[in-house]
């Protein structure tokens, strides 16, 4: 009984060490958005004329029949630049769960993510990490030199289970008044 209570804690403490992320890793699964980063983070800037900070509401899991049954989504923060010729700066990308919680950091805290113009990235929950919960949100802090851009901030959810299947998306509003 001994070792097999050994094999139970040992298999808990892995799982405990492999589900710790800090919270300036940044959880992208594709290689052109992991380049994009690399390519686009410069050192944190703060001058700029016009700063606003969004909103995007995300659901990792929705109720499916009752209150007692959820169905897992895999969910995507989208953060497209719509200027033709303008830069966006991107201080901060936070997502949060349904308590509020800072659940991690998609930019460090001593770096700025650029968007060119025209360019996009994404970020992707995905469906088996329900850790931000019905009540998730991602809190953008971004900031142009040009007052009138209005880049796109969209969560983009998505699952099938069986034949059944569920797509819906979420629009960012800003809580900085224009």
């Amino acid at each position: 009984m001994n070792q097999f209570t050994n094999i139970i804690l040992v298999t808990f403490l892995l799982f405990t060490a492999i589900s710790c992320v800090p919270l300036d890793k940044p959880y992208i699964n594709d290689a052109a958005s992991q380049a994009l980063i690399k390519k686009n983070t410069i050192a944190k800037r703060t001058a700029a004329s016009f700063k606003d900070t969004v909103y995007v509401p995300i659901y990792s899991d929705i109720y499916n029949e009752s209150k007692d049954v959820k169905f897992n989504l895999t969910a995507t923060l989208s953060i497209r630049n719509t200027s033709l010729k303008d830069s966006i700066y991107i201080q901060d990308i936070d997502y949060y769960d349904s308590q509020g919680s800072l659940v991690r950091r998609y930019i460090p805290q001593d770096s700025t993510l650029y968007l060119s113009a025209m360019q996009s990235i994404e970020y992707v929950i995905e469906e088996d990490d329900t850790e931000g919960g019905t009540g998730a949100n991602f809190i953008i802090n971004w900031s142009s030199n040009a007052p009138k851009l209005s880049p796109m901030f969209q969560g983009i959810m998505i699952s099938t289970n069986g034949q059944q299947g569920i797509s819906f998306s979420t629009e960012g509003i800003s809580t900085t008044s224009k």
